[in-house]
């Protein structure tokens, strides 16, 4: 990725998830919120049962679920957004590395990485709820529901991921008895996608081309990888009314492309904002470095016209919930009225 596929990246994720079906349980802003108390203050109070609709049907509980383990970060996220504090949650060190909108308290629980959850740690939390993603195969989240209820989440959904965030929000906001914050979250979107138009236009910058990509290097090879408006980012980016000159390819969940360096010279309007991920302390942060040097790189329009390489910053989670789209929203104007 001008992001590491070994550390946070989706790649990651779904390489791990293959590898872990041959042994059964399976074996990655702007502006900073503090999650608040209110959110569990009204689930304990509310009574009677609650029932949502997830991607293998209907889960039911016979009350809003206090104590959730959160097998996934986007997920955590969200919760913590909702003033809900997971009682344990995968990767709780990686997740504080790659999602930097609201923090989770290191002292969670770690129930294992995000495509390895551990049975046993998450039995010994006894929680009222597990939430994981339909990455995790259906024969672990069985293996899961012997212990607790399991809420099962697409990533994302490329057919419209802005949606699918708003789904996502709306029945965790549900089934922890925390609707009204969750609209609040919602509304918080639509705000600052309004407010970022508005400093767009103001700057000139109103249907700017853009893309955004991250990438690796392995054996010595880079390989880049472009959201497409079927990305989390590049829906918001498109939401901004920004024009994305990496319109197709993507995967039917998340929405991401590959390509190489020669692949890039597809990108032609040397006015096209080329934004990126680069995490400090991650083999990604080579990226551009390492492309400096290289003939093709330097000839590109976007490279040669100057000033429209945009890194931005560090934890901005590429497949999260408000939070990191506000956040990412920030970046997106910061970088390009700037520019």
């Amino acid at each position: 990725m001008l992001t590491t596929s070994r550390r946070g990246a989706r790649r990651a994720l779904t390489t791990t998830v293959a590898a872990a079906l041959t042994a059964l349980l399976l074996a990655a802003c702007g502006t900073t919120e503090d999650a608040s108390d209110d959110a569990s203050a009204t689930a304990k109070a509310s009574s009677g049962p609650v029932e949502v609709k997830d991607e293998r049907g209907t889960v039911r509980l016979d009350a809003p679920a206090v104590n959730v383990v959160s097998l996934e970060w986007g997920l955590t996220e969200t919760l913590l957004a909702l003033g809900v504090k997971p009682v344990g949650a995968a990767d709780v060190k990686g997740y504080n590395q790659w999602d930097k909108s609201i923090a989770l308290d290191p002292a969670t629980p770690d129930v294992g990485t995000r495509g390895e959850p551990s049975l046993d740690a998450i039995a010994a939390l006894k929680p009222d709820l597990v939430v994981s993603v339909t990455d995790i195969p259906a024969n672990v989240l069985s293996q899961i529901e012997k212990t607790a209820p399991v809420l099962a989440l697409r990533g994302s959904d490329a057919a419209d991921p802005v949606a699918y965030m708003r789904r996502t929000v709306t029945t965790l906001a549900q089934i922890t008895g925390t609707e009204d914050k969750g609209e609040e979250l919602l509304a918080g979107y639509d705000k600052k996608i309004a407010e970022g138009k508005a400093a767009l236009e103001k700057a000139g910058k109103a249907g700017a081309p853009f893309v955004m990509a991250d990438g690796w290097i392995d054996s010595g090879t880079v390989s880049i990888r472009l959201y497409t408006p079927g990305s989390f980012f590049g829906a918001i980016g498109e939401d901004l009314g920004l024009k994305n000159q990496w319109p197709s390819g993507g995967d039917k969940d998340y929405g991401l492309a590959q390509t190489d360096l020669e692949g890039l010279t597809k990108i032609t309007d040397p006015k096209t904002a080329f934004l990126y991920v680069s995490n400090d302390g991650d083999a990604s942060s080579a990226i551009i470095k390492a492309l400096s040097s290289n003939a093709v790189w330097k000839q590109l329009p976007f490279v040669k016209s100057g000033d429209n390489l945009h890194r931005i910053p560090d934890g901005i989670w590429m497949f999260g919930g408000p939070a990191s789209a506000g956040a990412y929203v920030d970046a997106i104007v910061d970088s390009l009225a700037k520019a």
